[in-house]
Parts: structure tokens; C-alpha cells; sequence
């Protein structure tokens, strides 16, 4: 049985909770299977010896959601090119597909977790409840170290941006 974690984020003021453990700064990333737009398999190792930002978002058809990803796909276009950026949700890869080609989102790679809510299980991002995934963001290191987690209390909040990216540009992407 997967660790629960009871009112670790709200929804909306509700108390939440989320399956799987909290990651924390210094742990190794735990493998996980989702899916491309191709519906082919995508793992952690498929972004062996790169540094990862990882964005989670709940679903891309909202507006936060919009804004979250629209902001990484900006910031990704400034990262070196040995850096992959991901979004990761559970909407099923034809929408996000739609999505991107709608938005214009070009530099970052959306990737679906609704097939077996691998990655939600293994990042501690998987809201029982609803069955999405909470926000949170990211950063693991070319090892795939966690050098950086930040699970968002409130789901409609936004991430701290400023702290992810300056933390980003200052310990990953020289």
C-alpha cells in the first residue's frame, strides 16, 4: 500500500491528500513510466545525464496550469540545451498535444502520467481525491539527485518561479 500523506496540500481551502512519498533535497529520484505525445514510454532514464526541471501541474485546461507551463516553455528557450524541461499531467497526450500546437509551447516536452499515475506515486504528487496531480516543481541534477522540491500548499496557487529559476541558473544550469 503506497504511503498517504492527509492534508499535505488544499484544494480550493479543502484539505487533500497526496499518495506517495515527499521527496526530499539530497534523495535519488525515484524511477517512473509515462507517456509521450507518440504514446510511447517515457522513464527518468530517457534523460540520463541531463539536469531536469520538472514542472507538475494538475491539468493544462486551467488557467494556472496555462500560465505555469507557458512560463517554463519561456524560461526553457534560455536554458542550456543539455537541460530537458518537462510538464507532467494527467491529461491524456492527444490534449496535451492540442494544447501545445494551441499555445505555441515548443521548448519544453509534456509528458502524461494518466495510463498508470507512475510518476504522481513515485513524487508524492498524486491527489487521491481528484485523481491529478498536485503543483509542484522539480529540479533533479544530471545524477538525478533532488536538488530541488517545492510541493505548492494551495493546488491554484502558483509555484514560486523566481525561486526555481534563480536556484536553476545558479546551482544547474551554468
Amino acid at each position: 500500500m503506497a504511503q498517504e500523506r492527509k492534508g499535505a496540500i488544499t484544494f480550493k481551502g479543502n484539505p487533500m491528500t497526496l499518495i506517495g512519498p515527499e521527496l526530499k533535497v539530497g534523495a535519488k529520484a525515484p524511477d517512473f513510466q509515462v507517456l509521450a505525445g507518440d504514446l510511447s514510454t517515457v522513464t527518468l532514464q530517457s534523460f540520463k545525464g541531463k539536469a531536469k526541471l520538472i514542472s507538475v501541474v494538475p491539468s493544462l485546461d486551467t488557467p494556472v496550469c496555462d500560465q505555469q507551463t507557458r512560463r517554463f516553455n519561456e524560461e526553457a528557450g534560455k536554458l542550456p540545451a543539455d537541460v530537458a524541461v518537462l510538464t507532467i499531467s494527467m491529461d491524456l497526450p492527444f490534449a496535451q498535444k492540442r494544447f501545445c500546437s494551441t499555445a505555441g509551447i515548443d521548448k519544453i516536452k509534456t509528458l502524461s502520467d494518466h495510463r498508470e499515475a507512475s510518476f504522481g506515486q513515485a513524487f508524492g504528487v498524486l491527489i487521491k481525491e481528484l485523481k491529478l496531480l498536485t503543483r509542484a516543481v522539480f529540479i533533479l541534477g544530471p545524477d538525478d539527485q533532488v536538488q530541488y522540491a517545492e510541493y505548492v500548499k494551495e493546488v491554484t496557487n502558483h509555484p514560486n518561479y523566481d525561486a526555481v529559476l534563480a536556484f536553476f541558473k545558479s546551482s544547474v544550469g551554468k
